[in-house]
């Protein structure tokens, strides 16, 4: 059985939001780059573009609230085709404090909150 990862060790921000220092590992899990941020400002540790949303899925949720159930359980079901990324992206996790980092406008609605739920065993 694997070491479950803390709770705390996943944070969510918007790639628009400072940086801090309590950031950890920052990871981007968007498949796209975020509009207007440079490199250097992103100071991204980790792409995990894999791990992002298919285009099609992408497209079909549009960032509706009234389809974030289903988008959730089809976002799960891609996530399992790509079990050595995820893999990874678990381990550093259960080591250290990560930072999911997301471009989209709804914090509660997004791909970050989708896939910190399924790393932490919550889908």
């Amino acid at each position: 059985m694997h070491t479950r990862i803390p709770v705390g060790n996943i944070k969510l921000k918007r790639a628009y939001a400072p940086v801090e220092a309590d950031d950890g590992i920052r990871v981007l899990v968007d498949r796209l780059w975020p509009r207007g941020i440079s490199k250097e400002a992103a100071a991204l540790d980790q792409w995990f573009k894999e791990l992002a949303p298919s285009t099609e899925l992408r497209k079909w949720f549009g960032h509706d609230p009234a389809r974030w159930q289903e988008f959730c359980s089809r976002y799960a079901e891609e996530l399992r085709q790509h079990g050595e990324q995820l893999d990874r992206l678990r381990n550093m996790a259960r080591q250290s404090r990560i930072t999911l980092i997301y471009a989209a406008h709804d914090e509660a609605h997004n791909d970050a909150v989708a896939l910190r739920n399924v790393l932490l065993g919550i889908v």
